[in-house]
């Protein structure tokens, strides 16, 4: 039985697609098949159902797929139990805030590579919840609450906030001084979903966090429109104080309420592997947490 060919049937498996597959692989779809095809008929028997919508494990591929796993890690722990311990080789693929990539991990990326030189990363750089197995992650980093069934996850820490506005806001609306000021200023509203949910100002109100209704008149559904639209006036924003230092010391925005900020984010780093994580991959996770702990409380 062929690893090579084995690997390539969880990859199909994992993203329901030949073509998907071959994207994350790097081979023609053609090869995907035929590796597959080959496995079949060294087990004989049929381990992946083909339509026009979809792919699927068929019974048998269920079972196959269930041991699957636990053989490729065997396969990669033994395949690394002579090499250097300062050696790293593989790919590892992650996801991150665009934030934390542009901000944190990819200027320290250098030195990562530097002293492992066959290690290959593939960074995602997004501000969605991204299907780690269904899209093929290694592992992501997560800011907020977790709600991934089934994958393990390593908390690194918090994330403090902070309330800015623009000086063009702030001249209009006037700097809000206490809560009840509130009442005639407006928010950015954040929303995942650009709806379902009403914006409103987070704080610390006694041992408990409470939201203040507020109006709002843009919603916005990522990181970048949320700052573009504080600098351009349209609201009070709260946001991690990473990412904003360059703003607040150029004066772009200006810290508003500090002793009212809103609860801090948790931020963990969420990875898919249910047994042992594979060696690149949890060296990439401890780089990561390494290079990230700065920005978080504990």
């Amino acid at each position: 039985m062929n690893l090579e060919s084995v690997r390539i049937l969880v990859k199909v498996a994992e993203l329901a697609s030949f073509t998907r597959a071959a994207e994350q692989l790097g081979m023609p779809k053609s090869r995907v098949s035929l590796h597959v095809k080959a496995l079949e008929g060294d087990l004989g028997t049929r381990l992946l159902q083909r339509t026009t919508r979809a792919v699927r494990p068929t019974p048998d591929g269920e079972e196959f797929l269930s041991r699957a796993a636990a053989l490729l890690d065997e396969a990669d722990r033994l395949a690394s139990m002579f090499q250097a311990t300062s050696t790293l080789r593989g790919r590892v693929r992650i996801d991150l805030p665009i934030t934390f990539a542009r901000e944190r991990v990819i200027p320290a990326l250098p030195e990562l590579l530097a002293l492992h030189p066959q290690l290959e990363l593939l960074v995602g750089t997004t501000d969605r919840f991204v299907d780690l197995v269904r899209e093929g992650f290694d592992c992501v980093l997560r800011i907020g609450t977790l709600a991934d069934q089934g994958l393990t996850a390593r908390q690194l820490g918090q994330l403090p906030m902070i309330n800015v506005a623009s000086p063009a806001y702030l001249r209009r609306f006037g700097v809000p001084r206490t809560i009840g000021d509130l009442e005639r200023h407006r928010l950015v509203h954040y929303s995942p979903t650009l709806g379902g949910d009403e914006p409103g100002f987070e704080f610390r109100r006694g041992k408990r966090w409470v939201t203040r209704p507020m109006q709002s008149v843009v919603t916005v559904n990522g990181t970048d429109a949320y700052t573009a639209a504080c600098l351009a006036g349209l609201g009070i924003i709260q946001a991690p104080r990473l990412g904003k230092k360059a703003d607040l010391a150029s004066g772009a925005l200006v810290e508003v309420l500090p002793k009212h900020t809103c609860k801090p984010l948790p931020v963990s780093l969420v990875h898919r592997h249910a047994r042992e994580v594979p060696k690149p991959v949890r060296a990439v996770m401890t780089w990561l947490e390494q290079v990230l702990r700065p920005v978080f409380e504990p």
